[in-house]
């Protein structure tokens, strides 16, 4: 299928303005790079709030976003914009900050499901508030409550901290979900890119170590190993956003030496058994390196035989599925990851 026409603007746009691929800058330039890029705010919540999650490398801070209400035990519960009868403008507000209540929620007062958020990035960039509006988008169309996690960043922290930190926010909100609403028999995992990598492993420690009894994992255009000689990588190494010399940038700025490399909780493709893993969703797009090793994930779950859906966004490139710089089809993979997190709480 031909670089959907939204993509391509975009990618000639980066272009046009000179931006810098973040391999050829220094990771402060590459965050500040991204901080200051506008992006439209998300949409209105039931309530936002900040917390510290205790951690082997010291307090993790973790977002809280409660989505608004009611909940109904019904598919699509909270389209999103894109959707049948929705604007832009009617679904999003100005971002006036986090803290307090943004809108009525009209709970029923039942708890909500949970799902952790880990941003993406390469380990090196992205934070809770560069991921602040797919957050809330990610919530109001769950129906759950969506937990983002700000881990330490390589390459200052390396691996395992980065790992490490998500996984003792997931502890956390195990433990703490009834504090905020939460229901801690349905806790999933997501994230995307780099977050889809600390959503994987943190499933398959979860598993060997008895830890949070999590029901689904959402794996969007997840890193799940480090072969850069797969198809995607030669077809879409490239000109797409991603390109292959900034994955080798990021892959070394998270790993402080090779036997790193070879751990499952860094690169999932190599744990020997992947059954008695929570269901999966695992999304890829077309023109991206990490198409392959995403949909080569995708299938050794299948065939572990745990429940794993698989949807390739054909036309797409990485990073799309952002709310804050979205593409019309951002909505329709939203509303797909939303979709398998409600089925996967019982809620669909």
């Amino acid at each position: 299928m031909p670089l959907d026409p939204e993509a391509k603007a975009s990618l000639e746009k980066r272009i046009e303005m000179g931006v810098l691929e973040p391999h050829e800058s220094s990771p402060e330039e590459a965050r500040a790079l991204q901080a200051a890029r506008p992006n439209l705010p998300g949409p209105e919540v039931a309530s936002v709030s900040d917390h510290l999650a205790p951690g082997p490398h010291g307090d993790v801070p973790v977002r809280v976003y409660v989505p608004v209400g009611p909940h109904p035990r019904t598919e699509g519960a909270h389209p999103l914009p894109g959707g049948e009868g929705r604007t832009l403008d009617s679904r999003f507000r100005g971002n006036d900050g986090v803290g307090g209540n943004d809108r009525e929620s009209g709970n029923d007062g039942d708890e909500l499901p949970v799902c952790m958020w880990f941003h993406g990035g390469g380990w090196v960039i992205g934070s809770v508030a560069t991921n602040d509006a797919t957050c809330r988008a990610l919530a109001n169309a769950s129906g759950a409550i969506v937990v983002s996690v700000d881990y330490r960043l390589a390459p200052e922290h390396k691996f395992p901290i980065p790992f490490d930190d998500s996984y003792a926010a997931t502890e956390w909100a195990a433990a703490n979900a009834g504090s905020f609403g939460g229901d801690a028999s349905r806790l999933a995992v997501a994230g995307a890119s780099a977050g889809g990598n600390l959503s994987a492993t943190i499933a398959l420690r979860a598993r060997d170590e008895n830890g949070p009894a999590l029901v689904h994992q959402a794996l969007i255009y997840p890193v799940t190993d480090r072969d850069y000689s797969r198809s995607s990588y030669k077809e879409n190494g490239e000109g797409y956003g991603l390109s292959y010399a900034s994955m080798v940038w990021f892959w070394d700025c998270y790993l402080s030496n090779e036997e790193d490399g070879e751990s499952p909780y860094v690169a999932p493709m190599l744990a020997e058994d992947l059954s008695g893993l929570p269901s999966a969703f695992v999304l890829t797009c077309e023109f991206d390196p990490l198409r392959d090793e995403g949909e080569a994930y995708a299938k050794r779950l299948q065939e572990a035989g745990v429940p794993t859906k698989h949807s390739r966004y054909d036309g797409m490139i990485h990073a799309f599925f952002n709310a804050g710089i979205p593409f019309t089809r951002t909505w329709d993979a939203i509303n797909e990851t939303a979709g398998e997190l409600r089925k996967a709480f019982g809620t669909a």
